[in-house]
């Protein structure tokens, strides 16, 4: 299929689809890290995997709610060492480069004031992902593979499930490199590692009281 024009087909009828600009193709062998981090005039919140460019859709209500409760309990609750950020790019390897919806890095990383795009696995204490419909493959099965190779340590999946707030917490097994599952978690996130940590789930999309 020619990259300067796409045709799709659909039932009976036939439809044009404008030709994708030539920065969207990647070269032989899929862009590098450091060719991802150097673009200008993507769109928001484009990522890195394998080499490709992911784009993500506009996010739900829900998604933007539960991304700003946790970066926002989770840097209140850390200690001094520890600070949250949202929707930053982490380089995990020469072709990788997604970008988290919650992290928690180390303090010595975090440099507001300087123009800094990513941060480096060694940054990252916990990587959480908050799925929506069309990033469940990449949050349940590829990113987590990325980060655990990586050697990212913590790592959350939170979820929608029939109205309620669902996370999964995964920590990495030292002896097989593997995230394994270390709780299921509805009404309160509660855990002592990477420190201690207690979540209200229900309270996403309230506003929240000042302490």
């Amino acid at each position: 299929m020619s990259a300067q024009s796409v045709e799709v087909h659909a039932e009976s009828s036939h439809m044009e689809v404008d030709p994708l600009p030539d920065w969207v193709i990647p070269p032989p062998g899929g862009f590098t890290a450091d060719d991802f981090l150097r673009m200008r005039g993507l769109p928001r919140h484009t990522e890195l995997i394998d080499g490709s460019l992911v784009f993500v859709s506009p996010q739900e209500q829900w998604h933007s709610s539960v991304m700003r409760l946790l970066e926002d309990e989770l840097d209140e609750q850390a200690p001094e060492e520890f600070r949250a950020v949202r929707e930053m790019a982490v380089k995990l390897a020469k072709r990788q480069a997604p970008e988290p919806d919650v992290m928690v890095i180390i303090a010595e990383a975090f440099k507001p004031k300087i123009s800094s795009t990513h941060y480096l696995p060694k940054d990252v204490v916990l990587a959480v992902e908050v799925v929506s419909p069309e990033s469940e493959d990449r949050d349940r099965e590829t990113k987590p593979r990325k980060y655990e190779a990586a050697g990212i340590r913590h790592y959350w999946r939170v979820e929608h499930d029939e109205g309620r707030t669902v996370a999964y917490v995964y920590e990495l097994d030292p002896a097989t490199s593997k995230y394994a599952l270390t709780g299921i978690h509805h009404e309160t996130l509660k855990v002592t590692v990477p420190f201690d940590i207690e979540i209200d789930l229900t309270a996403v999309g309230q506003r929240r009281r000042r302490r």
